[in-house]
């Protein structure tokens, strides 16, 4: 067993690290490390119930994931582009799949539009980090392409409620679209309301504990119940994990919950693939080898020309056009799920090993999209193609605003911080783990958030970044806390400025030792306020005054660290 496991985790690894370094997403690694590690090549585990039970937390925590990207806010600042492009595309894509499948298969006609609207979808995942890495995110052609994968997330809803209809013998069009629109308009109103009224009050119950682990299993608990609920209600539990993320993404504690999820979800989603690669039928993949690589083609082929279509009707530039064509003619994992969630629900709409043969087919899709893309790219430097150009970026008021501070902590000194910021309309964030102090500065229209600020992606949720945020404000009381924030903050951006709240002369000669450029000792600063007062009051000159406050600010207290003891009074 042992050496089963060395194996195992050293062909993770070595996937993960080749896949990476060709810009393709981690994810089509483990499902490769399932097939290797399967019974058709190697044959170090079998699938059994263990990996089973793994696959399908995995599938739950893909859908949360998923779901936890569908915020309102986002939905309808982006809406046109969402329900206009988002949704033209879907159906472009369909509306040429469809007769295909029909013409080649002999799935039924609720089968043949199912796996249409199925291959619609393309990676979020892989599409997004492919963006990032290309640092074209923040463009027209990045915000497009963005707008059109959060459609695909939200038609998640309508398609997982459709799915006990392929379980009917009888289909009736008219009866199963109203069905789907009533389900699906309930579920979205159920969402809003549950998540104002019900989740966020649980979570701040939750939150006043400052436990990481009673936070955690709360985010955990939240999902096995919806999807054991919508289980019972004869619904896919995949969409009850989906709805436990749009319910976290509706509250303020949205940060933090994919900061501390993250890890947990990773995990689970690569046992996920993994055990969805042991399960594939590696001989009649390649008994049918024909078949896939035609379906390969065909797929990237026809969504790239319905997709450049309708990028063009909508009067997007060629060179744009052409590019979203090309990010997002891969299939995606949200048919993957789909085709498991009917495999393990025991919904016969296609033949099995069809289904094996569209898996083969995404995936390997989703390895083509970097080679497609290093092709374009090689051709344009060429000038074999259109003349390159400079991707616009979006303007101010086009994006969602953000902070140009980031402040550490709610309590007076980050209150007065704030203040000062709001009056002088400067853009900023404030995060503190206080849900008591968050709730209040809210309803008094200060901009803080729930959140942990040592927690690495916590802050990369807030954009910290060194080109994107001028600076961090720490204004914790804690000097340990404060000590581990700025540490985490200067993994991120070490050359970032920070300025940062101590206690005493001590404190402060620890924070600037981390990296901090201004660290303000309360004790000293306050004392200096009242030796002012003082000297002022028995005459002496305010310019002497002054300079003798200058004399001793020097070189960080330089003067006062002889006579200065950290006892705090």
């Amino acid at each position: 067993m042992s050496v089963s496991i060395l194996l195992f985790f050293a062909i993770v690894f070595v996937l993960v690290y080749l896949l990476r370094f060709a810009k393709i997403g981690a994810l089509v690694a483990f499902l490769l490390t399932g097939i290797l590690s399967g019974p058709y090549v190697f044959n170090l585990f079998e699938l059994n119930d263990t990996w089973a039970f793994l696959g399908d937390l995995g599938i739950l925590f893909l859908w949360f994931n998923i779901g936890l990207e569908i915020n309102m806010k986002r939905l309808w600042r982006l809406r046109r582009t969402i329900f206009g492009f988002g949704a033209t595309q879907v159906m472009m894509v369909a509306v040429m799949l469809f007769p295909l499948l029909v013409g080649v298969t002999q799935w039924t006609i609720m089968g043949c539009i199912m796996i249409s609207l199925m291959l619609a979808m393309s990676s979020t995942s892989a599409d997004l980090q492919l963006l990032t890495d290309r640092n074209q995110l923040n463009t027209d052609m990045g915000r497009q392409t963005f707008s059109i994968l959060l459609f695909q997330d939200l038609l998640a809803i309508p398609l997982l409620a459709m799915l006990p209809v392929l379980t009917g013998k009888t289909f009736n069009l008219g009866a199963a679209a109203i069905d789907v629109a009533v389900i699906s308009v309930a579920l979205i109103v159920s969402v809003i309301v549950i998540g104002r009224f019900v989740m966020t009050p649980l979570l701040r119950q939750v939150a006043k504990l400052k436990s990481k682990e009673a936070f955690l299993l709360a985010v955990m608990l939240n999902i096995v119940i919806w999807a054991v609920l919508v289980d019972l209600m004869g619904l896919p539990s995949g969409l009850g994990a989906f709805l436990a993320g749009m319910l976290m993404s509706e509250t303020i504690y949205r940060h933090q919950i994919t900061a501390e999820i993250s890890p947990y979800a990773i995990m689970f989603l690569a046992l996920f693939f993994v055990s969805l690669g042991m399960g594939l039928n590696l001989d009649l993949i390649l008994s049918n080898w024909y078949i896939v690589l035609g379906g390969l083609i065909g797929l990237i082929v026809i969504k790239f020309v319905a997709i450049f279509m309708v990028a063009r009707v909508r009067g997007v530039n060629v060179p744009d056009a052409t590019m979203i064509a090309l990010i997002l003619a891969q299939g995606g994992e949200f048919a993957l799920l789909m085709l498991q969630t009917m495999k393990s629900s025991g919904i016969e709409a296609i033949p099995t090993p069809h289904k094996e043969i569209l898996t083969a087919i995404i995936v390997l899709s989703i390895m083509a999209t970097p080679l497609l893309l290093f092709l374009h790219d090689y051709l344009q430097r060429k000038g074999k193609l259109f003349p390159q150009k400079t991707l616009r970026n979006i303007n101010d008021e086009e994006q969602q605003i953000k902070p140009d501070v980031i402040v550490c902590g709610f309590g007076r000194v980050g209150q007065t911080v704030c203040q000062m910021l709001d009056a002088q309309d400067v853009p900023y964030v404030a995060i503190d783990l206080d849900v008591n102090a968050v709730m209040m500065g809210r309803e008094q229209g200060f901009n803080v958030v729930y959140g942990d600020a040592t927690n690495t992606d916590v802050l990369r949720d807030f954009v910290l970044h060194p080109r994107k945020i001028k600076s961090v404000v720490v204004a914790l009381d804690n000097a340990t806390t404060a000590r581990k924030t700025i540490l985490t903050i200067k993994s991120i951006a070490p050359r970032i400025k920070i300025f940062a709240r101590a206690r005493n002369l001590a404190d402060s000669k620890i924070l600037i030792a981390e990296g901090v450029d201004v660290a303000m000792p309360e004790t000293i600063e306050s004392s200096f306020f009242i030796g002012y007062s003082v000297l002022s009051h028995v005459g002496v000159h305010e310019n002497d005054i002054h300079a003798l406050l200058d004399d001793m600010r020097d070189n960080d207290y330089a003067a006062l660290s002889t006579v200065i003891s950290d006892k705090q009074d």
